[in-house]
């Protein structure tokens, strides 16, 4: 038997195919982009993740033959928090309003106002990545779309219905919307009815490795499966990626550094920090939660600076960075989307401080990775506040290819940092992976295995000695800036 996992990210689909013994036969990628018709706004038209989604299954059908044929079971991993909106039809209203929009920065403030104990109850700040603020938005702003909702569904469970025609919501995914009691793993009618919704405008909830429904017949005609197919209901990105790198127990961590980065860590209860934008959330695996500390522009911030300084390849920057002097180096706020933890400052913006006639591109490159050093560091401390221990985290993401990268984190946070064999352990792997789970009926346990460490990243003490002075001035430096971010 084969398992295909489905990947919808932001900027990419994905899909990866795997066998029996866990390898990957065939992966296939489609490229997405995004909109920005307004300042803060970010969209996406969900009939172009579907087409996606159908091209990248091609690619992965014409590499895989007779593995693909073998295919029983299919998972999806997801982007979180876009409000995917349809009517009493099906049809999509308007483009998806995506994970990274602002634009419901004051409707956060609103819902808080009229659930008082709201936090209380989703264990998380309302923030305008959301689902519920952007919600409350589109009453205010767009009316004549908000009356014709029949349901929400999250991005990755768009393409659950289209590929079953059910409408289904893992807890994870779920947790993300600001409408779940996440303690109770079930939908909160008083946060929907803040939203000017009902729970018959919301998907049916599952855990991730149960059964969402089934392939369509006209889907498996034209894949030229003969069989019945299992589509699992999958997982949000990040608790995808726990399960495909192994992190499934009480204190398994992994740091991600991709476009955004991440800390995530498994725990088995909810563990709420609200007060500094901790993402308190259901793991997609039953009886199991997970929080993530979560920084906007991680390997991005590396990204934009190769753009702006025309250096052809990110990778040149961040072998450059180590050959820097720290001691002349600029500070840098990496905030160039705003931040979630600690700060939930949609408004946040990024800043070089300390430029000099001398300040070269090395300088520039270490000043953007220990910036991202010193985000994710505050994020590690803000789980150390809601009751979080970690020791060692899985690295992962484009980041993780720099071992200076994770030197710098490991000193400034003293994580050990796990680094595995090349492989994409990612989203679609672990989606891919709750599809076996849907199909087999086996354990989390017997399935999602972590990979072997090839090398383990630990704090230098003298690194740690020269970075605790400049963090302190980076997070000085935020404070002093805050009231001129508008």
């Amino acid at each position: 038997m084969s398992y295909l996992g489905i990947d919808l990210g932001t900027s990419e689909v994905k899909a990866t195919l795997v066998d029996d013994a866990q390898r990957i036969v065939a992966s296939g990628g489609v490229r997405l982009r995004l909109s920005h018709p307004h300042p803060h706004w970010s969209e996406q038209d969900p009939q172009a993740w579907w087409q996606a989604t159908l091209e990248a299954v091609a690619k992965v059908r014409a590499a895989a033959g007779a593995t693909f044929a073998a295919l029983r079971g299919i998972g999806l991993s997801g982007q979180m928090h876009g409000a995917t909106l349809l009517d009493a039809g099906g049809a999509v209203l308007r483009p998806a309003i995506l994970w990274n929009d602002g634009r419901a920065h004051a409707e956060c403030a609103e819902l808080e106002r009229r659930v008082p104990d709201s936090r209380t109850i989703t264990g998380n700040l309302a923030m305008a990545g959301f689902t519920a603020p952007k919600l409350l938005w589109l009453q205010q702003h767009e009316p004549e779309v908000f009356a014709r909702i029949d349901k929400v569904l999250l991005p990755k469970d768009y393409i659950v219905y289209r590929l079953t025609g059910e409408f289904v919501s893992d807890m994870s995914d779920a947790a993300g919307t600001l409408w779940l009691d996440v303690g109770r793993r079930a939908w909160s009618d008083a946060m929907l009815a803040a939203s000017g919704l009902s729970r018959r405008q919301m998907p049916r909830l599952a855990e991730g490795n149960a059964v969402a429904g089934h392939l369509r017949d006209e889907l498996a005609r034209d894949w030229g499966l003969a069989h019945a197919v299992t589509v699992a209901a999958g997982a949000g990105d990040n608790a995808a990626s726990s399960v495909g790198i192994g992190a499934i127990a009480p204190g398994n961590a992994f740091l991600s550094l991709g476009t955004s980065g991440v800390l995530s860590v498994c725990t088995d209860r909810l563990l709420p920090n609200p007060e500094q934008a901790v993402h308190a959330f259901c793991h997609c695996l039953p009886q199991r939660w997970h929080q993530m500390a979560v920084i906007l522009s991680a390997a991005s911030s590396l990204a934009w600076l190769g753009t702006v300084t025309q250096t052809e390849n990110a990778r040149e920057l961040a072998e450059l960075a180590p050959t820097a002097d720290p001691a002349r180096a600029p500070l840098f706020l990496p905030y160039l989307n705003g931040e979630r933890t600690p700060h939930n400052n949609a408004r946040a913006s990024g800043v070089f401080f300390g430029l000099r006639g001398s300040t070269d591109r090395a300088a520039l490159a270490y000043s953007v990775m220990e910036g991202v050093a010193f985000a994710m560091a505050d994020g590690h401390a803000a789980l150390v506040t809601a009751g979080t221990h970690v020791e060692r985290a899985s690295f992962l993401g484009g980041g993780s290819r720099s071992r200076f990268w994770g030197e710098l984190i490991a000193s400034v946070t003293g994580l050990t940092l796990l680094r595995h064999p090349d492989g994409d352990f990612g989203g679609a792997f672990g989606a891919a992976r709750l599809a076996r789970l849907a199909v087999t009926g086996e354990t989390p346990e017997e399935v999602c295995t972590m990979p072997p460490v090839v090398e383990e990243i630990g704090p230098d003490p003298a690194r740690a000695g020269q970075l605790g002075e400049r963090f302190a001035r980076y997070r000085r430096l935020y404070v002093t800036l805050r009231s001129e971010f508008t």
